[in-house]
């Protein structure tokens, strides 16, 4: 694909309209296919992307031509005589594959039927896999859709754009908007559907098979409806096709795909039982609805130019579902829920040596995938993109995204073009603002501490573990609480003036980056920090979470002790709010590297969890009841865990209960604890009978919630029998969908009594699973979570035998490197805090 410095197919042939028949046969796997194409010549030899096609013919303006393909550089070279404008026809023939890219089946049952969908997933590259073009972001075009399948009574088809006729068996759909061939897509098979329309008219609908209830479509139905109603607004462009559709895949690699009108979904993610899911479902739901909708501007509409820019739709997109969801459901407090998960993820990533740029250049395919790094190009990218909009304000922000979409509709942009805009609207000069943070990779660190009696602030990167100080600098909004330092930070260094008048005019101790939206951290050197700690009272939630979230990243990298951390645990340990909760509760998940399985030091950890979650337990109860508060509902979770961890007899009692009262009926307990009753049983009440009933329903099972809540349940059992009976059970797909695999292998990672099994299991059938998913773009997560597990000089020394024969793998290359950094910085952790950890617990256990 990548020909040369710069060199893009695109630059020698410009597509401008597709004509594309394909004729699909599920029954022998086989797809027949021509694709017709008018473009514009520059060279006498052209080349068109093609991946696992066999090609018959190739024609220009009517003459066959000379040609070759090659799946290794994915191209077809085609000799032409022709320049400037060429109609090019390519006859070709492939297969339908189970890799969850470009054409494929999705399989499920009905009433023991076996049957299956037909879907597309061609982001980043597998547009290749079902057509021959230019598949390049830039190479926008048009395209007219025609399809052939082996068609039964009361199927459907959909695509991109309506269907406007059906002769002889083939579907024939209007003809697009100009747009990248990542984002063609269509969907056929036995379907259910809902429909809405918004305020400007668009058709909205929501398709499913006929396995689910037809009201589990009907969440996603308003999320949807009220979505695009709410871009419409916000951006100042209407939506510019005729119709939005939402579909969910049976088997389907990613969480969702923003295909222009046809966006496509895995179930759990869009499917919804109105009777029986919990809130944070539904707000995951919403949120990942709202985040491809978003794309249909930031993406489709105005697509990246190459890759590098995929920021410009993921991170958009990111930020854009929260300010969606939080409009359409504001008693939910999302912008919370971004504390907890993007701005956490952010942080933890972005802090390991070897990490990504924002904006990263990429050219080989398995490289493109690669980029995907969710903490980054998502999580990272939205907390930039919150920093603008605060440095804007929403009027500069609508007005600038408002003109830049008039500029760029059906086109390409970079970053800089966005900037150009949003700084026009605003004054700013917010380019200069974002190249320090979009080009560089990491954060820094503010020292903050009183030098010669003056309050001085200094910068550094921060780095989790070892890592190679380049002297990076950003531009940091700092967001004081003082009004006399600055709104941004260039330099190395600030003096801001003196400390002892400074704090007499304000009157409150002195805190940076307010409200946390900012993407760095603050160490205060000890006095400034006793004072935060003395008003610590009179904090709000999110400046709690802040003042956790910092010293627990700062006693992470070693530049303090997680001894000092412990005490404001049990000072907020009473705490009503959520957010408080989650990262307290995530602190404590993280000092359990400090005491190995079923050691005296396990016993005082656990000891320490149970006083933890002791009040907050006893006020919340076990089961969840109509009146009370969004926190209580998204905290409980939290309590059980932790109470569960630390043996509380009263809730392991009382969740048995629940079992003994439903035992018939456990799927219709309440799915915000079902999960906590089955882990008691499993593995506290270590329940055979239990652990084997579930596993024969898990593959029969269409709630995905359910299927999650058997798999995190099973994977915890400690007998080794029963973990090696899931194990066999994993490279059989009728079982196990290899979409879901990474959770089952996950779950027993974390399973001390199966970490082992599971680790070998890994190494043995690593060809089996880079074949089976190792197109997926989040295949290096089955590394992250070997390295999220392993944390003692042992495992390091296997991790590296493995994997560093890897190193050199295309899409790999990062992710092992940072890996083995993570697991490093682990095991030095450990040595260096494990003696002060585990005496502060003691202390704080009385």
């Amino acid at each position: 694909m990548y020909m040369g410095k710069n060199k893009r197919l695109f630059d020698v042939f410009v597509p401008e309209h597709y004509d594309i028949f394909l004729d699909v046969n599920r029954e022998h796997k086989t797809i027949s296919g021509v694709s017709t194409i008018t473009g514009e010549a520059k060279a006498n030899q052209i080349q068109l992307n093609q991946k696992y096609l066999t090609v018959e013919d190739v024609t220009v303006d009517g003459k066959k031509v000379e040609f070759n393909y090659n799946d290794k550089d994915e191209l077809i070279t085609i000799s032409s005589d022709k320049i400037g404008k060429i109609k090019l026809v390519v006859t070709y023939n492939a297969k339908l594959t189970d890799t969850m890219m470009g054409i494929y089946p999705s399989y499920y049952e009905v009433d023991g039927v076996k049957k299956q969908l037909v879907g597309t997933q061609f982001e980043t590259t597998f547009a290749r896999q079902a057509f021959p073009c230019v598949d390049e972001p830039e190479a926008k075009a048009t395209f007219n859709l025609a399809v052939k399948y082996d068609e039964k009574d009361g199927e459907t088809i959909i695509s991109n754009e309506p269907e406007f006729k059906c002769e002889n068996g083939i579907h024939y759909f209007k003809e697009t908007v100009r747009m990248s061939t990542y984002l063609v897509a269509f969907v056929f098979g036995d379907m259910q559907k809902k429909l809405t329309k918004t305020k400007s008219g668009v058709e909205i609908g929501v398709f499913a098979t006929k396995a689910h209830k037809a009201n589990e479509l009907d969440f996603a139905l308003d999320i949807a409806k009220r979505s695009i109603e709410f871009y419409e607004d916000f951006y100042g462009t209407p939506y510019p096709l005729e119709h939005s559709y939402q579909v969910a895949l049976p088997d389907f690699s990613a969480g969702a795909m923003e295909n222009w009108g046809c966006v496509t979904y895995r179930e759990a993610y869009l499917l919804v039982d109105p009777d029986n899911t919990s809130l944070d479902i539904k707000q995951l739901v919403a949120t990942v609805i709202a985040h491809e909708l978003a794309h249909q501007w930031f993406g489709d509409l105005v697509t990246m130019k190459w890759w590098d820019n995929l920021w410009l739709n993921e991170s958009f997109a990111n930020m854009m579902e929260y300010v969606a969801v939080d409009a359409l459901e504001p008693s939910w407090k999302i912008w919370e829920t971004f504390q907890t998960m993007e701005t956490a993820a952010a942080l933890r990533r972005d802090a390991t040596d070897g990490v990504q740029s924002v904006h990263i250049m990429v050219n080989d395919p398995a490289e493109i995938d690669s980029i995907f790094d969710s903490a980054i190009v998502y999580a990272k990218g939205a907390r930039l993109l919150v920093m603008v909009r605060a440095l804007l304000g929403d009027d500069a922000l609508r007005q600038g995204l408002k003109n830049y979409f008039a500029e760029y509709k059906y086109g390409n942009a970079q970053g800089q073009d966005l900037w150009e805009y949003l700084g026009q609207a605003s004054g700013l000069n917010i380019g200069d603002i974002m190249d320090s943070w979009l080009e560089q990779p990491g954060y820094p660190v503010v020292r903050a501490g009183i030098e010669d009696g003056n309050l001085v602030l200094s910068q550094k990167q921060f780095f989790i573990g070892t890592g190679e100080d380049q002297g990076r600098l950003w531009q940091i909004p700092l967001n004081s609480n003082y009004l006399q330092v600055p709104k941004i930070m260039k330099d190395e260094k600030m003096i801001i003036g003196n400390y002892e008048e400074l704090r007499a005019k304000n009157g409150v101790a002195f805190r940076l980056n307010v409200g946390n939206n900012s993407h760095f951290i603050v160490k205060y050197d000890q006095q400034l920090l006793d004072d935060i700690l003395s008003e610590m009272d009179h904090l709000n939630n999110i400046d709690k979470l802040q003042l956790l979230q910092d010293l627990g990243l700062l006693a992470e990298s070693q530049e303090i002790s997680y001894a000092d951390v412990l005490p404001l645990l049990v000072k907020e340990a009473e705490s009503t709010s959520n957010i408080v909760n989650s990262k307290l509760y995530g602190t404590l998940a993280k000092i359990k590297i400090f005491a190995t399985p079923d050691s005296a030091e396990e016993t005082s950890i656990k000891q320490f969890s149970k006083q933890l979650s002791e009040s907050n337990s006893e006020r919340l109860g076990v089961e969840p009841h109509a009146e009370e508060s969004i926190d209580d509902n998204l905290t409980r979770p939290l309590i059980l865990s932790a109470s569960l961890y630390g043996d509380n007899p009263v809730i392991i009692a009382k969740l048995h209960e629940l079992y003994l009262a439903n035992k018939d009926k456990l799927a219709d307990l309440n799915s915000d604890i079902r999960y906590f009753v089955l882990l008691n049983e499993i593995k506290n009440l270590e329940n055979e009978d239990l652990f084997k009933m579930l596993f024969d329903k898990y593959a029969k099972e269409v709630d995905q919630n359910y299927k999650r809540d058997i798999c995190l349940a099973l994977t915890s059992v400690k007998n080794p029998d029963l973990l090696q009976l899931l194990i066999d059970k994993f490279k059989d797909a009728s079982v196990i969908k290899p979409q879901d695999l990474l959770r089952w292998v996950a779950g027993i990672l974390r399973n001390n009594h199966g970490q082992q099994k599971a680790w070998d299991w890994m190494r043995q059938e690593w060809q089996w699973l880079d074949k089976t998913v190792g197109g997926d773009m989040s295949f290096t997560a089955y590394i992250s979570v070997v390295a999220s597990t392993f944390d003692t000089p042992e495992r390091l020394a296997e991790f590296k035998e493995f994997f560093d024969p890897k190193i050199n793998v295309s899409g790999l290359t990062r992710e092992i490197k940072m890996d083995t950094l993570v697991i490093e910085n682990k095991v030095a952790l450990i040595a260096k805090d494990k003696v002060a950890v585990n005496k502060a617990i003691k202390a704080l256990l009385g």
